[in-house]
Protein backbone atom coordinates (compact mmCIF):
# COMPACT_ATOMS: atom_id res chain seq x y z
CA UNK A 1 0.00 0.00 0.00
CA UNK A 2 1.22 3.53 -0.91
CA UNK A 3 1.00 6.54 0.99
CA UNK A 4 -0.63 9.70 -0.61
CA UNK A 5 2.46 11.91 -0.79
CA UNK A 6 1.91 15.36 -0.90
CA UNK A 7 4.00 17.82 -3.99
CA UNK A 8 4.25 21.33 -4.77
CA UNK A 9 2.93 21.77 -8.07
CA UNK A 10 3.73 24.97 -10.00
CA UNK A 11 1.04 26.74 -12.27
CA UNK A 12 2.93 28.89 -15.07
CA UNK A 13 0.81 31.96 -16.42
CA UNK A 14 1.00 31.64 -20.41
CA UNK A 15 2.24 34.46 -21.74
CA UNK A 16 5.72 36.34 -22.71
CA UNK A 17 7.59 37.07 -19.64
CA UNK A 18 7.10 36.40 -16.12
CA UNK A 19 6.62 38.58 -13.08
CA UNK A 20 7.21 37.31 -9.54
CA UNK A 21 3.32 36.78 -9.00
CA UNK A 22 3.22 34.93 -11.97
CA UNK A 23 4.12 31.36 -10.28
CA UNK A 24 1.59 30.38 -7.73
CA UNK A 25 1.81 26.75 -5.77
CA UNK A 26 -0.31 24.30 -3.37
CA UNK A 27 0.57 21.31 -1.75
CA UNK A 28 -1.73 18.90 -3.57
CA UNK A 29 -1.30 14.84 -3.45
CA UNK A 30 -0.31 13.03 -6.56
CA UNK A 31 -4.27 12.56 -6.96
CA UNK A 32 -5.37 15.91 -6.75
CA UNK A 33 -2.72 16.99 -8.52
CA UNK A 34 -3.65 14.19 -11.62
CA UNK A 35 -7.28 15.00 -11.62
CA UNK A 36 -6.74 19.10 -11.00
CA UNK A 37 -4.90 18.71 -14.45
CA UNK A 38 -6.81 16.16 -16.63
CA UNK A 39 -10.15 18.22 -16.08
CA UNK A 40 -8.26 21.20 -17.04
CA UNK A 41 -7.06 18.97 -19.99
CA UNK A 42 -10.62 17.80 -20.78
CA UNK A 43 -12.35 21.94 -20.39
CA UNK A 44 -9.88 22.84 -23.07
CA UNK A 45 -10.93 20.05 -25.36
CA UNK A 46 -14.22 20.66 -24.41
CA UNK A 47 -14.13 24.37 -25.93
CA UNK A 48 -12.65 23.44 -29.41
CA UNK A 49 -14.95 23.10 -32.21
CA UNK A 50 -15.74 20.39 -33.16
CA UNK A 51 -14.79 18.59 -29.90
CA UNK A 52 -11.90 16.13 -30.09
CA UNK A 53 -10.83 14.07 -27.26
CA UNK A 54 -6.61 14.86 -25.85
CA UNK A 55 -4.94 12.49 -24.38
CA UNK A 56 -2.81 13.07 -21.60
CA UNK A 57 0.50 11.50 -21.33
CA UNK A 58 1.71 11.43 -17.30
CA UNK A 59 5.98 12.53 -17.82
CA UNK A 60 7.59 10.92 -15.10
CA UNK A 61 10.93 11.13 -15.58
CA UNK A 62 13.19 11.13 -12.24
CA UNK A 63 9.97 10.21 -10.00
CA UNK A 64 10.14 7.18 -8.44
CA UNK A 65 7.43 3.83 -8.71
CA UNK A 66 5.49 5.07 -5.34
CA UNK A 67 4.64 8.27 -7.05
CA UNK A 68 3.79 6.69 -10.41
CA UNK A 69 1.77 3.89 -8.92
CA UNK A 70 -0.36 6.92 -6.85
CA UNK A 71 -0.74 8.50 -10.63
CA UNK A 72 -2.12 4.89 -11.64
CA UNK A 73 -4.12 4.56 -8.72
CA UNK A 74 -5.17 7.92 -9.53
CA UNK A 75 -6.61 7.14 -13.21
CA UNK A 76 -3.78 7.69 -14.95
CA UNK A 77 -2.68 5.00 -17.78
CA UNK A 78 -0.30 6.75 -20.17
CA UNK A 79 3.03 7.56 -18.76
CA UNK A 80 6.09 8.88 -20.46
CA UNK A 81 10.19 8.22 -20.08
CA UNK A 82 12.88 10.30 -21.49
CA UNK A 83 15.79 7.92 -20.52
CA UNK A 84 16.15 4.24 -21.42
CA UNK A 85 17.49 2.67 -18.11
CA UNK A 86 14.99 4.63 -15.67
CA UNK A 87 11.91 2.98 -18.44
CA UNK A 88 12.87 -0.47 -18.45
CA UNK A 89 13.35 0.02 -14.60
CA UNK A 90 10.48 0.99 -13.80
CA UNK A 91 8.07 -0.95 -16.18
CA UNK A 92 8.32 -4.28 -14.53
CA UNK A 93 7.78 -2.98 -11.38
CA UNK A 94 4.48 -0.99 -12.44
CA UNK A 95 1.16 -2.38 -13.72
CA UNK A 96 1.72 -3.94 -16.90
CA UNK A 97 -1.55 -2.17 -18.89
CA UNK A 98 0.39 1.22 -18.61
CA UNK A 99 0.95 2.82 -21.67
CA UNK A 100 4.73 3.53 -21.95
CA UNK A 101 5.40 6.91 -24.24
CA UNK A 102 9.07 6.77 -24.67
CA UNK A 103 9.76 10.52 -25.11
CA UNK A 104 13.58 11.03 -25.57
CA UNK A 105 16.40 11.00 -27.40
CA UNK A 106 16.85 7.49 -28.79
CA UNK A 107 20.01 6.22 -30.18
CA UNK A 108 19.68 3.09 -32.00
CA UNK A 109 22.54 1.30 -29.86
CA UNK A 110 19.71 1.08 -26.88
CA UNK A 111 16.70 0.05 -29.28
CA UNK A 112 17.13 -3.26 -28.80
CA UNK A 113 17.13 -2.76 -24.52
CA UNK A 114 13.60 -0.70 -25.13
CA UNK A 115 11.68 -3.26 -27.25
CA UNK A 116 12.98 -6.47 -24.84
CA UNK A 117 12.48 -4.72 -22.06
CA UNK A 118 9.35 -2.87 -22.08
CA UNK A 119 6.80 -5.40 -23.61
CA UNK A 120 3.67 -2.46 -22.82
CA UNK A 121 5.66 0.06 -24.91
CA UNK A 122 3.13 1.61 -26.65
CA UNK A 123 4.46 4.87 -28.65
CA UNK A 124 7.97 6.33 -29.49
CA UNK A 125 7.32 9.70 -30.63
CA UNK A 126 11.04 10.60 -31.00
CA UNK A 127 11.47 9.10 -34.63
CA UNK A 128 13.42 11.51 -36.37
CA UNK A 129 15.60 9.57 -38.81
CA UNK A 130 15.03 7.42 -41.53
CA UNK A 131 18.18 5.16 -39.76
CA UNK A 132 16.29 5.11 -36.34
CA UNK A 133 13.31 3.99 -37.71
CA UNK A 134 14.79 1.32 -39.99
CA UNK A 135 16.65 -0.02 -36.61
CA UNK A 136 13.26 0.12 -34.92
CA UNK A 137 11.95 -1.88 -37.38
CA UNK A 138 14.40 -4.17 -37.55
CA UNK A 139 14.37 -5.02 -33.58
CA UNK A 140 10.31 -5.26 -33.90
CA UNK A 141 10.91 -8.17 -36.22
CA UNK A 142 12.90 -9.84 -34.14
CA UNK A 143 11.18 -9.43 -30.76
CA UNK A 144 7.63 -9.63 -32.01
CA UNK A 145 8.29 -12.29 -34.50
CA UNK A 146 4.91 -14.02 -36.17
CA UNK A 147 2.91 -12.04 -34.11
CA UNK A 148 0.76 -9.55 -35.72
CA UNK A 149 2.19 -6.12 -33.91
CA UNK A 150 3.11 -2.66 -34.71
CA UNK A 151 5.29 -0.19 -32.87
CA UNK A 152 3.60 3.06 -33.21
CA UNK A 153 5.51 5.85 -33.84
CA UNK A 154 5.87 9.67 -33.58
CA UNK A 155 8.10 11.66 -36.20
CA UNK A 156 9.91 14.27 -34.11
CA UNK A 157 9.64 17.56 -35.87
CA UNK A 158 11.60 21.14 -34.28
CA UNK A 159 9.26 23.09 -35.12
CA UNK A 160 11.61 26.06 -33.63
CA UNK A 161 14.79 25.46 -36.01
CA UNK A 162 17.01 25.60 -32.52
CA UNK A 163 20.40 23.43 -32.37
CA UNK A 164 20.04 22.05 -29.15
CA UNK A 165 16.39 20.53 -30.20
CA UNK A 166 16.19 17.01 -32.06
CA UNK A 167 13.63 16.81 -34.60
CA UNK A 168 13.28 16.44 -38.51
CA UNK A 169 12.53 20.26 -40.02
CA UNK A 170 9.15 20.76 -40.77
CA UNK A 171 9.80 20.60 -44.53
CA UNK A 172 11.40 17.21 -44.58
CA UNK A 173 8.65 15.33 -42.19
CA UNK A 174 6.20 14.36 -44.78
CA UNK A 175 9.02 12.73 -47.35
CA UNK A 176 10.20 11.21 -43.53
CA UNK A 177 7.01 9.46 -42.86
CA UNK A 178 6.46 7.96 -46.35
CA UNK A 179 9.74 6.52 -46.31
CA UNK A 180 9.42 4.83 -43.12
CA UNK A 181 5.67 3.82 -44.12
CA UNK A 182 7.49 1.88 -47.38
CA UNK A 183 10.19 0.41 -46.04
CA UNK A 184 9.17 -0.09 -41.91
CA UNK A 185 6.16 -2.53 -42.26
CA UNK A 186 6.26 -3.15 -38.13
CA UNK A 187 5.84 0.71 -37.88
CA UNK A 188 3.13 2.57 -37.87
CA UNK A 189 3.35 6.41 -38.37
CA UNK A 190 0.51 7.58 -35.79
CA UNK A 191 1.47 11.07 -35.25
CA UNK A 192 4.21 13.59 -35.12
CA UNK A 193 5.80 15.66 -31.87
CA UNK A 194 6.86 18.83 -30.72
CA UNK A 195 9.02 20.38 -27.98
CA UNK A 196 8.85 23.78 -29.78
CA UNK A 197 10.63 27.05 -28.14
CA UNK A 198 8.81 28.37 -25.14
CA UNK A 199 5.76 31.36 -24.90
CA UNK A 200 6.24 30.54 -29.45
CA UNK A 201 3.00 29.25 -30.12
CA UNK A 202 3.65 29.50 -33.55
CA UNK A 203 5.41 26.15 -33.34
CA UNK A 204 2.21 24.58 -32.36
CA UNK A 205 0.59 25.97 -35.59
CA UNK A 206 3.72 24.61 -38.11
CA UNK A 207 3.06 20.93 -36.20
CA UNK A 208 -0.35 21.04 -37.11
CA UNK A 209 0.64 22.21 -41.07
CA UNK A 210 2.81 19.26 -41.01
CA UNK A 211 0.16 16.91 -39.93
CA UNK A 212 -1.99 18.22 -43.21
CA UNK A 213 1.71 17.27 -44.88
CA UNK A 214 2.16 14.11 -43.90
CA UNK A 215 -1.67 13.02 -44.20
CA UNK A 216 -1.45 13.71 -47.88
CA UNK A 217 1.66 12.12 -48.38
CA UNK A 218 0.37 8.95 -46.54
CA UNK A 219 -3.28 9.27 -48.02
CA UNK A 220 -4.61 9.11 -44.59
CA UNK A 221 -7.18 11.19 -42.74
CA UNK A 222 -6.09 13.89 -40.23
CA UNK A 223 -7.47 12.56 -37.40
CA UNK A 224 -5.22 9.02 -37.63
CA UNK A 225 -2.53 11.54 -36.93
CA UNK A 226 -1.97 12.38 -33.44
CA UNK A 227 -0.19 15.88 -32.64
CA UNK A 228 1.65 15.40 -29.55
CA UNK A 229 2.26 19.20 -27.77
CA UNK A 230 2.07 21.26 -25.27
CA UNK A 231 3.57 20.09 -21.54
CA UNK A 232 3.15 21.71 -17.89
CA UNK A 233 3.63 25.66 -18.92
CA UNK A 234 1.56 25.34 -22.29
CA UNK A 235 -0.69 22.52 -23.09
CA UNK A 236 -4.14 24.59 -22.75
CA UNK A 237 -2.70 26.77 -25.51
CA UNK A 238 -1.44 23.74 -27.38
CA UNK A 239 -4.96 22.39 -27.13
CA UNK A 240 -6.60 25.37 -28.28
CA UNK A 241 -4.42 24.93 -31.45
CA UNK A 242 -5.22 21.42 -32.16
CA UNK A 243 -3.06 19.11 -29.95
CA UNK A 244 -4.17 15.57 -29.38
CA UNK A 245 -1.84 14.70 -26.77
CA UNK A 246 -0.05 17.06 -24.18
CA UNK A 247 2.81 15.81 -21.84
CA UNK A 248 2.33 16.92 -18.35
CA UNK A 249 4.83 16.16 -15.68
CA UNK A 250 5.70 18.98 -13.17
CA UNK A 251 2.31 20.37 -12.72
CA UNK A 252 1.60 16.65 -11.54
CA UNK A 253 4.68 15.38 -9.61
CA UNK A 254 6.24 18.73 -9.03
CA UNK A 255 9.22 19.57 -9.47
CA UNK A 256 12.28 17.30 -10.64
CA UNK A 257 15.24 16.28 -8.64
CA UNK A 258 18.38 15.66 -11.09
CA UNK A 259 20.77 15.50 -8.45
CA UNK A 260 19.81 12.00 -7.57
Amino acid sequence: MFCHRKVVSWCAVIGFGRSPCSLAFSSLSIKDSFLRINNKVNSAASLRIPKKEVQLVVVSKTKPVELLQEGYDAGARLFGENYIQELCDKSPQLPSDIQWHFIGHLQTNKVKKLLTSVPNLSVVETVDSLKLAKKLNSVCETVYGDEPKLLSIYCQVNTSSEESKSGVPPSQVAALAKEITLSCPRLKVAGLMTIGAPNDIGCFDSLVTCREDVARALNQDLDSLQLSMGMSGDFEEAIARGSTSVRVGSSIFGARDYTK
